[in-house]
């Protein structure tokens, strides 16, 4: 077992590491540019939401009070007739990138000591580089990957966006796996 105060430097420099990768995708590569559609009518919803008093957080339309309700005839024909959305509406203001970058990196930083953590516990010191990779980089991976495909199934995020974020984890386990093994601990 390695002691998690010998792996501060991978846990470090996976998660700068991690961060340079996911601004190089979004701000070089792009290609979730197209996660995002705008409404055919933005203009009207803008008008409509504030007139709502639609304060920030979750929405579903249409909104299903009590699960046993949802096979109600009433219920089930406002499904068919639409919108069925989920809604994320944030607090009014300019947007406040440093403060989501802030919060992206303490995310990268929490994760990649969660797998130092399980790696410093199965993991001795003088594993090759490539068992290192292989275990950190699949920790990694897993930890990046799986949320987008619960909001695929639960709350209507595209499976496209989710299978190009499962490749973003991929990215961040292979750079995550390299800093690790880089910077394991000799026996």
């Amino acid at each position: 077992m390695v002691s998690l105060t010998h792996l501060w430097m991978p846990i470090l420099l996976a998660a700068v590491l991690v961060f340079i990768v996911s601004s190089l995708v979004h701000m070089v590569l792009k290609y979730h540019n197209s996660d995002y559609r705008p409404l055919p009518n933005e203009a009207a919803a803008r008008t409509a939401l504030p007139g709502a008093e639609v304060e920030p957080g979750m929405y579903v339309i249409p909104h299903c009070p009590d699960m046993k309700d949802m096979g109600s005839e009433a219920m089930q024909a406002k499904y068919v007739e639409g919108p069925v959305a989920m809604l994320l509406v944030r607090p009014r203001g300019p947007m406040a990138m440093g403060k989501f970058l802030g919060q992206w990196f303490a995310l990268t930083v929490l994760v990649a000591f969660a797998t130092a953590y399980l790696g410093s516990r199965t993991l001795a010191a003088g594993t090759p580089y490539l068992q290192v990779h292989r275990v950190t980089g699949t920790i990694t991976f897993l930890a990046y990957a799986t949320g987008s495909c619960v909001n695929a199934i639960w709350m209507g995020y595209p499976w496209r966006a989710a299978v190009k974020d499962a490749f973003d984890a991929l990215l961040f386990g292979f750079v995550t796996g390299g800093a690790f093994g880089w910077l394991w601990p000799h026996a």
